[in-house]
């Protein structure tokens, strides 16, 4: 029996209030972005008091920190599921690409600017640490046995400054190539988001299986 099988009337009501301010969170953000986000103004289009908002929750920064656990769930546990499949590195990146695309202000409040004066909760970064760790495993699989890998001297380094792999016990290559993986998809993907690419006249969906096949080579 699942916990909304269990739930008291009050809880349900209470869930579903929630799930519609988040909504409504979303779409200011589509709007303002999420600097601009603001619960009297959920209220307001919600047609309720701002302290009633109040009681769902405490303010802006729990409200953010709503979304951004929610956006890092559904990453997280998108690409285990197409690792749980068989994906490679490959398949995982294009899992990726179609997760941002999907939702490019759900993208940005993850890897795009800063809210100013919000700090993210320890549990956030948690989270986050499954994906990389996801990533990581398949890096590890791809770098086994490539002669002189290990040896690179970035490699290297990352073999003495891991801590942002936690206990992953990924060999350096694997870092190396997760680090490389990580910097550069997500720069052709916040430059795609962002609309850099709008009038240039190519194909970004080319440029980032071309980049993918370099760094694979």
């Amino acid at each position: 029996m699942g916990k909304s099988d269990t739930a008291t009337p009050r809880e349900r009501y209470r869930a579903q209030v929630r799930t519609e301010i988040k909504e409504h969170a979303w779409q200011q953000i589509a709007t303002a972005g999420a600097s601009a986000l603001s619960l009297n103004a959920i209220a307001k289009q919600m047609g309720v008091s701002g302290p009633a908002l109040y009681r769902y929750f405490a303010g802006r920064d729990e409200l953010i920190t709503e979304l951004i656990r929610d956006a890092y769930r559904s990453l997280a546990d998108t690409l285990g599921a197409a690792a749980a499949e068989g994906a490679d590195l490959s398949g995982l990146a294009h899992v990726l690409r179609g997760w941002a695309l999907a939702d490019p202000h759900r993208y940005f409040l993850l890897y795009g600017t800063p809210v100013p004066g919000y700090h993210a909760p320890d549990d956030t970064t948690a989270i986050s640490s499954e994906i990389m760790a996801t990533l990581l495993t398949a890096c590890a699989a791809l770098t086994q046995g490539v002669q002189g890998a290990q040896d690179a001297p970035f490699a290297a380094h990352l073999g003495k400054h891991r801590a942002w792999a936690g206990d992953h016990p990924a060999p350096p290559a694997a870092l190396h190539l997760a680090m490389s993986f990580w910097t550069r998809m997500h720069g052709v993907l916040s430059l795609e988001l962002a609309g850099h690419f709008t009038g240039m006249g190519f194909d970004p969906d080319r440029l980032f299986a071309a980049e993918l096949d370099a760094l694979l080579a």
